[in-house]
């Protein structure tokens, strides 16, 4: 055998040995420790929260509501915890829906009255008072004028001195409670119910502004509001009623016209 062949070779086994002995103390060597993550859950509370949407003027029963985990960082004042009321399920039975409650959201004292029989005192805000004034297909929008709507109250008068007749806006962006007794529009959604009978949140003045105008008017009309509007605040625009006289701003309207232009008028 050549020299070179024998040289090549012994090389060769060298190296095979040499590899050999580097996988066998690879093989005996430890994995490197794996790092451990460790993810900390926010602690939760149990928050009372709706589990159907609650229309105004509803009354709430043992399956309105139900017990939902919440993160105690996410928790807002006025929530309901198992934690602060245990027993809230069998206290608020029976109350009164004040203010729409959609599915999941949690129930707030504020969204919520007593569970007393007298529905309609439990609907009206600290302050406000309840009055009712008549209208029909006519003067309530077509009978698309429902509870929870937002109108302005709209006084005509027979100004047979000015030889026409006389419109002014003496309630403005004022609330609906009520159709007749119908304090909730149908939940199916169904045709508009005409009532005769329209029951108004009102403030004090607001109350004697309209008891004056239903004294005055040949006929009130609700004019219904855009559902925009209801942020907007609600003003008394005839408020000169109360003190016997004034100035008001009124239309005239003579042969099916409007005379345009600001008239001086005295409560009659």
């Amino acid at each position: 055998m050549k020299p070179a062949r024998v040289i090549i070779l012994a090389v060769a086994v060298v190296a095979a040995g040499l590899a050999g002995l580097l996988a066998m103390r690879l093989s005996g060597a430890k994995a490197p420790d794996m790092v451990e993550t460790i993810i900390q859950k926010e602690p939760t509370t149990k928050v009372l929260v709706s589990s159907e949407s609650l229309p105004v003027g509803s009354r709430l029963n043992d399956k309105s509501f139900e017990w939902m985990e919440w993160p105690k960082g996410g928790l807002v004042e006025g929530f309901i915890t198992n934690d602060t009321r245990p027993e809230a399920v069998q206290q608020l039975t029976g109350s009164i829906v004040r203010l729409p409650i959609f599915k999941g959201e949690p129930i707030r004292a504020e969204k919520v009255a007593d569970s007393s029989s007298r529905i309609m005192s439990s609907l009206l805000p600290s302050g406000k008072r309840a009055v009712a004034t008549e209208i029909s297909v006519a003067t309530g929008a077509g009978g698309f004028v429902l509870p929870n709507d937002r109108v302005d109250v709209i006084m005509v008068r027979d100004m047979k001195d000015e030889g026409g007749l006389v419109t002014e806006t003496v309630l403005n962006n004022v609330r609906v409670l009520a159709i007749d007794q119908q304090i909730q529009e149908a939940p199916d959604g169904g045709k508009a119910v005409v009532g005769t009978t329209a029951t108004l949140e009102l403030t004090p003045d607001q109350a004697k502004v309209i008891t004056v105008a239903q004294q005055m008017a040949a006929r009130l009309t609700l004019a219904l509001r855009s559902i925009a509007d209801a942020q907007e605040p609600d003003t008394v625009s005839a408020d000169y009623l109360l003190h016997g006289g004034g100035k008001g701003e009124v239309q005239v309207i003579k042969s099916g016209a409007i005379v345009k232009g600001t008239t001086t008028q005295q409560a009659k």
